[in-house]
């Protein structure tokens, strides 16, 4: 029996040992030499094998976390699964954040060791100064011995296989704790899937843009690869001028994506080549846009199948459209399966009326409701038991069923905007914000975005005295720009005289969401969208 992500992969190295594993493409290899990467599953396992041999000589092992600021890269893959057949968690860093954001995922996680490439190691000494842990570039052989002991005892399936930090309604990212047992029922649930995304054992070779700091890359594609035999081919980033070079080049059979990704490429000139169902079997993402839906797919020549899932929640309850109807533009998710048990609840908790909309409450069927879930947040109980209060996650997420079953995504309930697939808390950029001395009183609020799905809008009360104009929305968005990754910064800034307010003064979000959509729709707003650009 398989209790860890490396026995499953060393199973299918021994089974499989000539098939491929992985495969970077030249072209998303240029800022380190663009001579592409191919390894077999054989040849991985050696490379992971003397990488784990350093690690445990050195002192690690059960327990530990190190902290991977690797990119997309195949380090970050061998890595990785090293420190997993020693026992060892990851916690896997951005390495677009800031040093702020850095130094606090960081030193939250209680990391003991940082591995990552020789141009980031100044970005981390000024996040983190003289402070533990130590820093260690990738291709060392010889990691700096750990502070404290590991843990004795061998990995099981309730082990910690990663540390994947999420945004959350109150500001701070989460650490959500992810166990072996939650990788294998994602694996184990990718490959029992069936339907348009059907896995063919040892055929498909399958290719993701999506970054390995997310749940999606990390765990959802590398583990269906990995327990069907199949190749990951791993980009660095979405390159949209490039795309369809690369999905032919590489010979891709399958493909994941973001919302956003669909709609860049339907922009694109049309190509007597566009075509590829010769080729291309499926693509698995969510949230794309309803109305590109169908018109993505004659002109593609594949479908698009939509799901839905949390970091927190895995796979065991993901909600996917892989089989027909699929009812292509009404932002049809699919039928849950036989193993989920769910609630539609309103505001008061109280379960909604047939067809009607409302937040998903949502568990696993039999005596473990937590099976495949995620273990918790760090260092935060009290979150995580409100997560699961009256026996159900609450997923913040609003949707609606239909008389056969079919689920329809609606909104979200939880103050999250949702561009380019990035989940960015409101509370977070309102927060810094707030400490802009022009800035009296503030709210963000999501609002429809062609291309990104949603964009960030800022609405902002300015302290007596302080004129408003085209000047201060600008020092406003640098000043937010400057202290937080790119994508997180106002794409628009809004002045408005008073904040929308509840009896108890709170922020009426959907009251400011409605506010914010129709000031940027009459032109009264300034647009910043073209500044925010990846440093």
């Amino acid at each position: 029996m398989t209790n860890t992500v490396w026995e499953v992969f060393a199973q299918t190295a021994t089974h499989h040992p000539a098939l491929p594993f992985l495969h970077i493409p030249p072209r998303a290899t240029v800022a380190y030499g663009g001579h592409g990467v191919d390894l077999k599953y054989a040849e991985a396992a050696e490379q992971i094998k003397s990488l784990a041999h350093g690690y445990g000589a050195a002192g690690y092992g059960c327990g530990q976390r190190v902290a991977l600021v690797l990119e997309n890269r195949a380090e970050f893959l061998l890595h990785f699964l090293a420190l997993n057949s020693i026992g060892a968690s990851i916690v896997p860093v951005n390495a677009e954040f800031p040093p702020a954001d850095m130094q606090y995922i960081i030193q939250h996680s209680d990391a003991c060791l940082i591995v990552t490439l020789p141009e980031h190691r100044q970005k981390l000494t000024a996040a983190l100064g003289q402070a533990t842990p130590p820093v260690m570039d990738s291709g060392s052989v010889a990691p700096i011995p750990p502070a404290t002991a590991p843990v004795v005892g061998r990995a099981n399936l309730e082990s910690e296989v990663a540390l994947l930090y999420t945004s959350g309604t109150t500001g701070r990212p989460k650490g959500c704790m992810l166990s072996n047992d939650y990788f294998l029922c994602v694996g184990n649930w990718y490959v029992n899937l069936g339907g348009y995304c059907a896995l063919r054992p040892g055929q498909e070779r399958l290719i993701t843009p999506l970054p390995l700091v997310h749940m999606n890359a990390l765990a959802c594609s590398f583990m269906g690869m990995v327990m069907s035999g199949g190749c990951l081919i791993q980009l660095d980033r979405f390159h949209a001028s490039t795309w369809w070079q690369t999905v032919r080049e590489s010979r891709a059979t399958c493909l994941h994506y973001l919302g956003v990704m669909p709609a860049i490429l339907l922009n694109q000139p049309e190509s007597a080549a566009d075509n590829l169902s010769r080729q291309v079997r499926f693509s698995f993402g969510a949230g794309s846009d309803p109305r590109h839906q169908e018109r993505f797919e004659k002109r593609f020549g594949f479908p698009l199948i939509e799901g839905w899932a949390m970091t927190e929640t895995g796979t065991e309850v993901c909600i996917c459209a892989q089989h027909e109807p699929r009812h292509l533009g009404k932002r049809c998710i699919g039928r849950p399966t036989s193993a989920i048990e769910y609630r539609l609840v309103d505001e008061e908790g109280q379960d909604v009326a047939p067809e009607q909309p409302g937040e998903l409450l949502i568990r696993a069927k039999g005596q473990n409701p937590c099976k495949g879930f995620f273990s918790g947040y760090y260092k935060d109980a009290e979150a995580t038991a409100e997560a699961w209060v009256g026996g159900y996650f609450h997923t913040g997420d609003v949707m609606r069923v239909d008389k056969d079953g079919l689920f329809y995504f609606v909104d979200r309930r939880k103050n999250i905007i949702r561009r380019s697939g990035e989940n960015i808390a409101a509370v977070e950029v309102e927060e810094i914000l707030f400490q802009h001395p022009a800035v009296a009183a503030c709210a963000v609020a999501p609002v429809p975005d062609d291309i990104r799905g949603e964009e960030v809008a800022a609405c902002v009360v300015l302290k007596s005295g302080i004129t408003p104009g085209p000047e201060l929305a600008k020092e406003i968005f640098t000043y937010c720009n400057d202290r937080m990754i790119y994508y997180k910064a106002p794409g628009y800034i809004l002045y408005i005289d008073q904040l929308p307010m509840t009896a108890s003064q709170k922020i009426q979000r959907g009251e400011m969401k409605k506010q914010a959509q129709s000031k940027i729709e009459q032109g009264d707003c300034f647009d910043m969208r073209e500044m925010k650009r990846n440093r």
